[in-house]
């Protein structure tokens, strides 16, 4: 168990879920107190004992499914011939055939699958899985393909959308007529095919450690965590799940800074008043006294790139940044292709976000001349409508990739706003590799900003608007404000800053 444990361990760091020494210590410890063969048991020890954040608990489900699945059978390639496969008596199939064998006919298949689910016969089901998965999926010993494959290839013949059709029609004739039962009739059968697919997903893994061992099929499950996915390549369903995050992603990421900038405000020890105070206990400083600081609150304008490549990272940005407006003294939003535009009113508090973004595309006016990316066009733009509202408390913060379309960055616009301004941030969503090749410009525009940061997911998004909002006010310092573009400029590895001559 030891030896089980220290991989099951290892895998879960391989995931990206932080397990540390003491944490693995803790978890043996308490396994000492529990039934082994009390699989739920086991599940909830390990999960408290070793998962710290509720975005973690997907990949633990997965590695602990790898790890400490029910070995109904030894192998692989064992026989079906001892597994029901039909309604509750598990002794004969739809047709009236005895369901050990060599097999059940595709519609005798289907129909016990039907019946199972119908009737809520769970163990009927969960054997017509391991049947199904038996002669569906072709799996083959060795051959090295991925659980989703076979997966894909039993419900297609299953044709789950049918069978789901066939038990709406069964359960709306049990359940009468009306809306809310209409409802209830479509949540549960939601739920009868989602377990459906869940039996024949468990089978397969199962099938798949049995044949190549639980850390080879473990490295192939591994998916990166919700907050570590790239969000310039998300599919639809990783959006859904980032999107239902992200609101109590803020108030968590709220309630720590609060707590930090409640800390801060408590300054350097005040010798004076410490001295002054200890003269009533005989001149011991007992009650030490500090100097009050106040936490900066900065004001900051956001400008976002929302043409096609930037669309779906810009969404993340404004969102996450709205929800974090309380932190900030004052937040004014802008959005840019070849033209920039404020959208500030339409992300009011209370708005719903969804009606604001559809509002953002279609109201704002950001195309100036071919609706292509012009970094320098939407700069010089911002510069002349809003650069006089610009303040020495005020902080910009850029969201693109600067790819300029083979136009003049013209960053002696970005310049006269970072000499302005208390301190201007870039976000790039880009990998750092790709920075300054093809049309992006980046170190054309990096060297007049504080810092450049590669920001590709909800983690580092959730890093960067943290140091802004904490940060210390700094002394403003006078910029070389240049008349040309100038050259390109080495970053780096972890910000971009301006040459030493131009600090």
């Amino acid at each position: 168990m030891l030896s089980l444990l220290t991989d099951f361990v290892h895998e879960l760091r391989a995931a990206g879920v932080p397990v540390s020494m003491v944490e693995a210590i803790d978890a043996m410890e308490a396994l000492r107190h529990v039934d082994w063969a009390d699989r739920a048991g086991l599940k909830a020890t390990l999960g408290a004992t070793l998962v710290k954040n509720a975005r973690h608990e997907a990949a633990f489900e997965t590695v602990f499914e790898v790890f400490f699945a029910l070995d109904r059978r030894s192998a692989m390639g064992d026989d079906d011939a001892s597994t029901p496969t039909t309604g509750s008596t598990g002794d004969a199939d739809a047709s009236g055939r005895a369901a050990g064998g060599g097999g059940m006919d595709l519609d005798d298949l289907v129909e016990a699958l039907f019946h199972a689910m119908a009737s809520r016969d769970f163990e009927a089901l969960r054997a017509g899985a391991r049947q199904a998965v038996s002669q569906l999926a072709g799996m083959e010993p060795g051959r090295p393909v991925g659980g989703t494959y076979y997966l894909y290839r039993t419900l297609r013949q299953l044709d789950v959308d049918a069978l789901a059709e066939r038990l709406r029609e069964a359960l709306a004739a049990e359940a009468g007529e009306g809306e809310l039962a209409e409802r209830l009739t479509e949540d549960e059968v939601r739920e009868l095919i989602e377990r459906l697919r869940e039996e024949i997903r468990a089978e397969i893994r199962r099938r798949l450690v049995a044949d190549r061992g639980r850390e080879a099929v473990a490295k192939t499950l591994r998916a990166p965590l919700l907050e570590e996915i790239d969000l310039m390549h998300a599919t639809r369903s990783d959006l859904a799940r980032i999107e239902e995050v992200i609101e109590p992603l803020t108030r968590k990421l709220a309630a720590r800074l609060a707590r930090r900038r409640k800390l801060a405000e408590r300054g350097r020890l005040d010798f004076r008043k410490t001295m002054r105070a200890s003269l009533a206990t005989g001149g011991v400083p007992i009650d030490p006294h500090f100097r009050t600081t106040r936490p900066h609150r900065p004001e900051v304008f956001l400008l976002c790139d929302i043409s096609g490549s930037m669309a779906t990272f810009a969404r993340f940005t404004l969102q996450f940044t709205f929800a974090m407006s309380g932190q900030f003294s004052r937040l004014r939003s802008f959005v840019f292709v070849d033209a920039v535009d404020e959208v500030t009113d339409f992300l009011t508090p209370g708005a719903d976000f969804s009606e604001a973004l559809t509002r953002i595309t279609t109201e704002a006016d950001v195309v100036w001349l071919d609706g292509h990316s012009d970094y320098g066009h939407a700069l010089e733009q911002f510069a002349a409508t809003y650069g006089r509202e610009l303040t020495p408390r005020s902080t910009i913060i850029i969201t693109g990739d600067a790819r300029n379309n083979y136009r003049e960055p013209r960053d002696q616009f970005l310049a006269e706003l970072a000499d302005a301004v208390e301190a201007v941030y870039w976000l790039n969503p880009e990998p750092r590799a790709y920075w300054d090749s093809g049309d992006s410009v980046m170190s054309s525009y990096a060297r007049w900003c504080d810092a450049v940061y590669e920001v590709r997911n909800l983690a580092q998004l959730e890093r960067f608007v943290e140091h802004v909002a904490v940060a210390p006010r700094r002394p403003r310092r006078r910029r070389k404000i240049p008349s040309i573009t100038p050259g390109w400029v080495p970053m780096s590895d972890s910000v971009a800053a301006r040459p030493p001559q131009d600090r």
